[in-house]
């Protein structure tokens, strides 16, 4: 659409700018020769011409001689033969003997004048060409006549002669000719060209063409991925939700309020959505320790993992968001806490966990519970270790990981880009789910299918995918809850989503999960760990 209007405002413009131009047309009939041969007593030639041939020719005749000096010698107004021969055309009218003379000028009465005059001087000089050609055949009767005896002259060959010999004299001073003015060309009272509207029309259809062209190019080389559904073909996973593009996401962190997590409803909505796609896309798993990835660098993985585990938090469960990316960390930077200790200095010892451990105050208490919404973050560190992945792979984390798993309901756990290093692949076998972020509009597909390859090899529990930063005009059908939520009214919680699943059925997010050693006496007062929070 952009090509269609940028191509007809500039065809529209350019038009106007031009010059105006008029095209005045003269018509030239051409007659047969054998007529005036007949009557001069000669003997008519046979042709073997085709009218396109005759065309052909008449339209040639007429091009040839100097008609044009003769013309800007006639007019003046500092005309030349390259300027009439410039400006006129001539052409055949359809399959008539017609050959029309047309000039264009930006003067229409010079145009006329052009026209009439070429025409005018093209008969003269074919009437004086046929009178030539008579007077000469007269001449050759005449001594023809002169040689014959006063017996021969009254012959009857002498008196034929005789009378061809008047009838050449009377088309001598006929000055007749096988071509006429058909038609004068009259003063045009509008300009041919610039047609403005044509070249508009013209130019939107050709802008249209072009769009159209560069919307395929495009199209087959771009490689991003464009919608979510795309992101559910490439993994061969359920969309577990779409978070939309806004400026509270985007600028997260950057006051303190976004660092408690308060979103508008409809950003906050879409994650407790994704949460609850989660409870009943794998209501037969336990879901505690969930690894949140990304294929590249700026998909909003730490953003997604952030408020995800914000809406856990928010439902009364006793959530850890843990920062595994030991290279790049930001999230100390997203919620105005302090960068250390963190995780790095547990992995090593220097720290305990309860020490390195930060809690971030939510707002108000849970529905039906008591005190503030609490949520537990471990940073990665203030000082950032030399051997990030060794350290991922330690035993020390491996028993961090056992230890944060019986002591919270959820552990969210943010990871660098999968594609970019190997950091957080020795994580993939030890959590109990894994959560792909996408962007649209950024992500490439290439990419996206090699990470899907390698994460099927590596027999890693995939739960689903999530698309992030769709612009809100785009929504579409995904768009439901969070226009739903927009207007003001909430849908159901996901706690009266999970009675009616049990109601038929299903397994309920209120039955007890059973360990070894008995649940402990806060799973007691928590009985659905048995599903994600």
């Amino acid at each position: 659409m952009l090509c269609c209007v940028l191509v007809a405002a500039a065809a529209y413009g350019f038009s106007k700018h031009q010059a105006k131009k008029y095209t005045a047309t003269a018509s030239l009939v051409f007659n047969s020769s054998q007529l005036s041969q007949q009557v001069a007593g000669l003997q008519a030639a046979g042709s073997n011409e085709t009218q396109q041939a005759v065309q052909s020719t008449n339209v040639k005749l007429v091009q040839l001689g100097d008609m044009a000096q003769k013309t800007a010698a006639t007019l003046g107004q500092g005309l030349t033969k390259g300027t009439v021969q410039a400006d006129l055309s001539v052409s055949a009218q359809g399959e008539s003997n017609i050959v029309n003379v047309s000039a264009t000028a930006t003067s229409s009465t010079l145009a006329a004048d052009i026209a009439n005059t070429y025409a005018e001087q093209f008969v003269s000089e074919q009437q004086n060409s046929n009178q030539a050609y008579y007077a000469s055949a007269l001449a050759l009767v005449n001594k023809e006549l002169a040689a014959l005896s006063p017996r021969e002259r009254a012959s009857t060959a002498g008196i034929a002669l005789e009378n061809r010999a008047q009838s050449l004299g009377v088309l001598a001073e006929l000055r007749s000719g096988s071509v006429q003015i058909a038609q004068t060309a009259s003063v045009p009272t509008s300009p041919s060209s610039p047609k403005v509207s044509r070249n508009t029309i013209l130019g939107a259809v050709l802008g249209l063409l072009l769009g159209l062209g560069v919307a395929l190019v495009l199209e087959r080389f771009d490689r991003r991925i464009r919608e979510p559904k795309d992101l559910e073909a490439i993994y061969g996973l359920p969309l577990l939700g779409v978070v939309p593009q806004s400026a509270a996401l985007s600028d997260s962190g950057r006051s303190r309020q976004n660092a408690k997590g308060a979103l508008l409803p409809a950003e906050a909505e879409a994650f407790h959505l994704i949460r609850a796609h989660l409870r009943y896309f794998n209501i037969d798993r336990e879901l505690h320790t969930l690894l949140v990835a990304s294929a590249a660098p700026g998909d909003g993985k730490t953003t997604i993992a952030r408020h995800l585990a914000g809406a856990a938090a928010r439902m009364g469960s006793r959530v850890l968001l843990l920062e595994a990316d030991l290279r790049r960390p930001t999230l100390a930077q997203q919620l105005e806490i302090q960068s250390g200790p963190g995780l790095s200095d547990v992995l090593i010892g220097a720290v305990p966990l309860s020490g390195a451990t930060q809690e971030i105050d939510l707002g108000s208490a849970p529905v039906g519970g008591s005190g503030g919404r609490m949520l537990d973050v471990l940073v990665a560190g203030a000082v950032l270790p030399p051997n990030p992945g060794e350290m991922i792979e330690s035993h020390s984390m491996e028993y961090l990981l056992q230890r944060v798993r019986s002591t919270y309901d959820l552990v969210v756990i943010d990871t660098p880009p999968l594609t970019a290093v190997s950091d957080a692949f020795p994580l993939l076998g030890k959590v109990d789910g894994v959560l792909i972020v996408g962007r649209i509009g950024r992500n490439r597909r290439d990419v996206a299918e090699r990470l899907h390859e390698t994460l099927t090899g590596a027999g890693a529990p995939l739960l689903g995918v999530i698309a992030n930063g769709l612009k809100s005009g785009r929504l579409g059908p995904y768009g439901y809850a969070y226009n739903y939520a927009a207007t003001g009214t909430r849908r159901p919680s996901a706690d009266a989503a999970a009675a009616a699943a049990s109601a038929n059925g299903a397994v309920s997010a209120d039955e007890p999960v059973p360990t070894a050693k008995g649940p402990s006496q806060r799973e007691k007062s928590r009985p659905w760990r048995r599903m994600l929070p």
